[in-house]
């Protein structure tokens, strides 16, 4: 008999009642870790009393009354995002997928009012993840989520990122702009070289199209800056936000430059939870921990201490741990075995880890994690690694 919970995921068998910081509590009182952060999520922790507080008021006093109406906290948030980003307008939506989609509408809406309905297609990257929809299920492009659910939305290609010479000739008449995650998260915590950004940017600036930044899972002071993007000296003219950007409230939003935002006119798109004062409640108490004196400086020494942590792992046990990749508390651990099993044998340590793409672990963690909690993770990671060496030798 099929599950009263549609069979799309593999679950472990855990099911945790309560959260404090950076810890995770079963029923039964087991407490594990997290490195995960709810896959980059929980930005701000588990029982947060800024974010709880916040949203307990909110609840009192409305949770809901749609776009038809002016949105206070909407308004508060969204002048913060633009006074700390390029952008100068915000949609607020309810996922990451939900806001990919609005890059590729936003980009395809500038160039058909800039009187080019011709440039309709939008280039992306292999190994990218952009989500689940149709749209970005083509966005993404991995063959194995596409399965069953073609045919693909027309109008998106695909090239592999630092091949500037695939670039250039995928750019042509049709084309209306790119859209790329400045670090791959899902395919394995790829960093994109600043240089090849730098491309892209040019050629957006040349040929008058457009350059989309997904950051959902590498924005919101994942790695130490408020966006990736910030590392480099390169600006997208829109971008799109989710997972920690209101502490696990669902939640997403897209920035843009006026030169895209003023085509998104009445009526050419929008979103009925999108935006309701219970999550920009929740995203206003977030940012008021991000942008508190020293939080990101924090974040980038942690990231530091963690990396070392994990960089004596793999001196110690060089047959499971080959690599650490990415930045500030984004980082994966890419391994010599599948990391399923990595994952596995860090739950069976009770601690709490993301398998990602070309046999990397992502360590995610929230980024109010102290470097006490870093250390007690890469000692649960070393018995777990410790495990899966025996189980070789054995073998």
């Amino acid at each position: 008999m099929i599950s009263v919970l549609m069979p799309t995921y593999n679950r472990a068998n855990l099911a945790f009642m309560q959260g404090q910081g950076a810890w995770l509590f079963t029923e039964d009182k087991r407490r594990f870790l997290d490195f995960g952060a709810g896959i980059a999520t929980s930005s701000i922790g588990h029982n947060h009393p800024h974010l709880t507080n916040t949203i307990a008021e909110q609840a009192k006093l409305v949770l809901h009354v749609s776009n038809l109406y002016r949105i206070p906290q909407a308004e508060k948030l969204a002048q913060r995002l633009v006074e700390i980003s390029f952008a100068d307008s915000v949609f607020f939506c309810n996922s990451g997928a939900e806001a990919n989609e609005g890059i590729i509408k936003g980009i395809r809406r500038a160039q058909f009012q800039n009187g080019h309905p011709e440039r309709t297609d939008i280039i992306c990257f292999k190994n990218a993840f952009h989500g689940r929809t149709l749209a970005t299920l083509t966005a993404t492009g991995n063959p194995k989520y596409l399965e069953g659910f073609e045919p693909r939305l027309p109008g998106i290609k695909h090239i592999p990122v630092g091949d500037l010479e695939a670039l250039h000739k995928a750019v042509d008449e049709h084309t209306a702009g790119f859209l790329i995650e400045p670090i791959q998260g899902e395919s394995g915590i790829n960093v994109v070289p600043e240089v090849f950004l730098r491309e892209l940017r040019k050629i957006c600036d040349e040929k008058n199209l457009y350059l989309g930044f997904d950051e959902i899972q590498c924005g919101m002071g994942r790695t130490g800056k408020m966006f990736a993007y910030q590392w480099t000296d390169v600006e997208p003219d829109i971008m799109s936000l989710a997972k920690g950007i209101a502490g696990g409230v669902p939640m997403g939003a897209f920035l843009a430059k006026e030169s895209i935002a003023k085509h998104l006119t009445p009526g050419t798109h929008g979103s009925t939870f999108g935006g309701n004062p219970l999550a920009c409640a929740a995203g206003n108490a977030v940012l008021d921990i991000l942008l508190s004196p020293n939080f990101l400086d924090q974040v980038v020494q942690t990231g530091d201490y963690l990396r070392n942590e994990l960089q004596t792992l793999i001196a110690q046990y060089p047959t499971v741990f080959e690599e650490v990749k990415g930045m500030g508390l984004m980082l994966g651990l890419k391994g010599k075995l599948p990391p399923a099993e990595i994952q596995n044998a860090a739950l069976h340590q009770d601690l709490l880890t993301v398998a990602a793409g070309n046999n990397v672990l992502r360590i995610i963690p929230p980024l109010i994690i102290t470097e006490e909690e870093c250390h007690e993770g890469a000692n649960r990671l070393a018995k777990a690694a410790k495990q899966l060496q025996n189980i070789m030798e054995q073998n």
